[in-house]
């Protein structure tokens, strides 16, 4: 009996990448050296712990790599862990602009003669055990030879596109307060409403439609217990205009303010319905439609504006004040 074959969805490269940057990993840079002695390097977050016994590990990396071939053709590489006071290093070996990685940056060559790069956590200096090509990457697992501890800093983390050392600093300068509601209201303006300018340009029908659901479903709840699938659907709703924007770099300052915005309306400022408002989150889906900036952008002062008339009236009174996200 022959059984139809199930319908599957084909994979979203950029949602594929952001989900999986729901997954904090380490920072580490690989280096190794040329055919005739060069140190290199690059900054990876693909590394993983394969086997104890013997001790292997493993980083992938993209064909499209200028330093594929060098990485081929090594016997060796190591595995430099960075610490939270090392992310311009991380940044530097990311860098394509950047000539010779290691100008100014100190190392020394390990027993196998790799680069360690000083004062990183831990390095693992490796013999090439194996390599396996998979789909756009090439897969490196290297046998464990020598092994060194550094700093006793924290680690480097990636998550969501951002340092999580940046992510805690922003959740500690909101619950202290250091961040003024006026400076926080100027840079909602301005990312967003750039943000907004862009998605006019260059959102997707279903980009839009993203946006009016995350809408639909901060009005769907706002009895008092459905707080936290409200504080979820707002900061869904600001992260659907910023993917609908299409800009990497504006992304990455999106998802700062969403931290902001969620240790906020979480810890600091009490929330209430704001029904009185819902018109406006509803013209600004209706400005993306229609590819109108200056409206989508309008509505989206206006609510701030909104907002804080209540927020200031509120507090004269002695009550509760409100924050822009609700």
């Amino acid at each position: 009996m022959n059984h139809p074959t199930p319908h599957t969805e084909a994979i979203d490269p950029k949602l594929f990448r952001q989900l999986l940057g729901c997954f904090p990993t380490g920072v580490a840079i690989i280096t190794t050296r040329t055919a005739d002695g060069k140190p290199v390097g690059l900054t990876c977050n693909s590394f993983s712990s394969v086997s104890l016994e013997p001790p292997l590990v493993l980083f992938s990396l993209r064909k499209a790599s200028s330093l594929l071939g060098t990485f081929v053709e090594a016997d060796s590489f190591a595995i430099n862990i960075l610490s939270q006071s090392q992310d311009a290093l991380s940044g530097r070996f990311a860098s394509s602009k950047i000539a010779d990685k290691f100008e100014g940056v100190p190392w020394r060559p390990g027993p196998l003669g790799t680069p360690l790069i000083d004062a990183c956590l831990a390095s693992f200096e490796c013999r090439l055990h194996a390599r396996h090509e998979a789909g756009d990457h090439d897969i490196f697992i290297g046998e464990v030879k020598h092994m060194s501890t550094g700093s006793t800093d924290h680690a480097l983390v990636f998550y969501k596109g951002a340092y999580m050392m940046l992510a805690e600093s922003l959740r500690k300068l909101v619950l202290e307060g250091q961040l003024g509601t006026v400076d926080i209201d100027e840079a909602y303006r301005a990312l967003y409403g750039k943000l907004l300018r862009l998605a006019c340009e260059r959102a997707t029908d279903a980009e839009v439609d993203a946006i009016e659901a995350a809408v639909d479903e901060i009005e769907q709840h706002q009895d008092a217990d459905a707080l936290p699938r409200r504080i979820e659907a707002t900061a869904r709703f600001f992260s659907s205009i910023t993917l609908a924007g299409h800009n990497e770099a504006l992304r990455l300052m999106a998802q700062t303010m969403t931290t902001v915005l969620r240790e906020r309306m979480t810890h600091v400022i009490p929330m209430r319905p704001r029904p009185d408002v819902f018109p406006l989150r509803r013209k600004v889906v209706h400005c993306l439609r229609v590819r109108d900036a200056e409206g989508a952008v309008g509505a989206l002062d206006q609510l701030i504006t909104m907002l804080r008339k209540d927020e200031g009236a509120r507090v004269d009174g002695g009550a509760e004040s409100v924050p822009i996200e609700n």
